[in-house]
């Protein structure tokens, strides 16, 4: 027996997805069109959370329509997804200050914000 599914359903879990694999393309594009490393990092993690955010609703939406049930597998992953990438996002900042600031001390600079500038210039891509 197959279960059909409501026009209106499909409409909305269709909508779902488009937006969710539009936020990821937008946290791809600003990866590789952004310069420095502290503007990179923060699209791809949008992109992460409100993309697989949307998917995931959309995916709970349709399996619960298919199968009459509650699905609820999606928030154990939503759960995990919205835990790690802010965690994960707050490391790798860290580690780049610490990096940064590591750098300005072995010239004796003492002021990282101007060191932070100079680090922007070199990290530039072509």
């Amino acid at each position: 027996m197959t279960a059909t599914l409501p026009p209106f359903v499909a409409a909305l879990v269709a909508l779902l997805v488009l937006v969710g694999a539009a936020f990821a393309l937008i946290g791809s594009i600003g990866l590789l069109r952004l310069r420095t490393f502290y503007e990179r990092i923060h699209p791809p993690t949008l992109g992460t959370t409100l993309g697989l955010g949307c998917i995931l609703v959309a995916s709970m939406l349709l399996f619960s329509t298919l199968e009459a049930r509650a699905v609820m597998h999606e928030i154990v992953i939503a759960v995990f997804i919205v835990l790690t990438t802010p965690v994960t996002y707050m490391l790798l900042v860290r580690a780049a200050r610490h990096r940064d600031q590591a750098a300005a001390g072995k010239r004796g600079d003492g002021d990282v914000r101007a060191d932070n500038a100079i680090d922007v210039e070199r990290r530039r891509l072509p």
